[in-house]
């Protein structure tokens, strides 16, 4: 029998915005695993299947959307929501990946509980 909760990945090199989305997301998830880095990501990926990544548009090794675009291509079903304080939603950037499908939603910072619920 299937899992009706998703599992989700999060994936910012902050820690203290790793533990906020946990907590927020806490009772949306079967099973949630947060890393630091894009490369931790495509680790946490290869070991095991998630549904939903959350993706912190600046990261210490990556740009979030160079790891959305990796992502995708290895993960098609892959629900990816990209975050970020320093973009928004009209950006170019962003709107082409949501365009072109390499994300699927994007939450600007700071962002209400609500919103980051909705995405998944």
């Amino acid at each position: 029998m299937c899992d009706p909760l998703p599992r989700i990945l999060i994936i910012d090199d902050e820690p203290d915005m790793c533990w906020a989305l946990e907590h927020i997301l806490d009772h949306k998830s079967s099973k949630m695993v947060t890393v630091g880095s894009g490369q931790e990501g495509l680790a946490a990926l290869g070991r095991e299947h998630f549904e939903v990544a959350f993706i912190d548009a600046k990261l210490s090794d990556m740009e979030g959307l160079e790891l959305a675009r990796k992502m995708r291509t290895r993960f098609p079903s892959l629900r990816i929501i990209l975050f970020s304080g320093y973009f928004y939603k009209d950006e170019p950037d962003v709107k082409a990946a949501l365009r072109k499908g390499i994300i699927s939603d994007f939450v600007s910072k700071p962002f209400q509980n609500e919103e980051v619920l909705n995405k998944v």
